[in-house]
């Protein structure tokens, strides 16, 4: 990595966050909380759980408020953004998105609060996410959480992310292939894959992949870089896309955002893999990477969050 323009600091990670030279870390971004509780413009009511106590993973669970007992919705796990280390499921951003998705799609979502790096350095994050889906599942027929138990689905759970949530949601997708239930459905909106050549608009833009490259080398520092196999899911090494244990997938891009290539190369290699499923497709012009998450209130936004419901109530 570059050093640092201050002298105080000894790592800087923008826009994210910087490690002091006294080892203090500051978070920049994704450092904001709210509550759960019922949201007044949706209609949609949360609650904080401890889902993983060996580890003290937790989540946000949300319905609809006006659901009535013993409805069966589709469950969205959640996996949000955010470069694996920064924000949470009670940041702002996500628990607004979120309450806009549950309303617009009428379905329960549980958003993981995985560990971030580098406290908790990866793969933390992908063993907590893979924890929230067993847990999920663990009691399909008589699960202890009531809105789990009498408003659920359990023949129609998605996985979705955004950017590092979608990256998680892959490797999710991947492990289904031996588990028990079946998940007929991922979601992956501007998802976080990178690689140490660049393509397409990354070779015009070498300071934002500058930028970028420094995310993996800190989260996720070893000697294969950006081409590790969790980052870059089309090395040699990384586990076929034909494995995606999903019916169909939906892969979700913005037309300014540099990390649009490797998403829009996702979805042509897994379309092109042998894979059984459906691939699904969808840019929105002109916006850059989770704009809907930032502008939640935008057109083009309320018109994403449409074709997600959409997606998911088609099955």
């Amino acid at each position: 990595m570059d050093a640092p323009s201050n002298p105080d600091i000894s790592v800087e990670v923008p826009p994210y966050l910087r490690v002091h030279k006294n080892g203090t870390l500051e978070r920049i971004a994704g450092t904001q909380v709210v509550p759960a509780g019922f949201d007044s413009d949706t209609n949609v009511v949360s609650k904080d759980m401890l889902i993983i106590p060996e580890t003290g993973v937790t989540a946000r669970l949300y319905r609809p408020n006006s659901t009535p007992q013993n409805a069966k919705h589709p469950l969205v796990v959640y996996f949000h953004g955010g470069a694996f280390c920064i924000s949470s499921a009670s940041d702002p951003l996500y628990h607004n998105s979120l309450n806009k998705l549950v309303a617009e799609a009428n379905l329960v979502a549980l958003s993981v609060n995985y560990r971030l790096a580098p406290e908790h350095p990866l793969p933390t994050a992908y063993q907590d996410s893979w924890a929230a889906i067993q847990w999920v599942f663990s009691h399909a027929k008589d699960h202890e959480e009531d809105w789990l138990r009498d408003n659920v689905d359990f023949g129609r759970v998605f996985l979705a992310g955004d950017s590092a949530g979608a990256n998680i949601g892959h490797y999710m997708a991947l492990k289904l292939k031996d588990f028990d239930f079946k998940v007929p459905g991922l979601i992956m909106v501007n998802p976080y894959f990178w690689g140490k050549e660049a393509i397409g608009v990354e070779i015009t833009d070498p300071e934002r992949k500058k930028m970028v490259d420094k995310w993996w080398d800190f989260v996720c520092p070893s000697d294969k870089g950006n081409d590790d196999p969790l980052i870059n899911p089309f090395v040699e090494e990384a586990p076929g896309l034909e494995g995606v244990a999903c019916n169909k997938v939906l892969v979700i891009v913005a037309e300014n955002d540099i990390l649009r290539e490797r998403g829009k190369l996702y979805h042509k290699k897994l379309a092109n893999s042998g894979w059984k499923g459906t691939a699904e497709f969808y840019e929105t012009l002109g916006e850059d990477h989770v704009f809907h998450i930032f502008n939640p209130n935008c057109d083009k936004a309320k018109s994403l969050v449409k074709r997600v419901a959409d997606f998911i109530n088609a099955q």
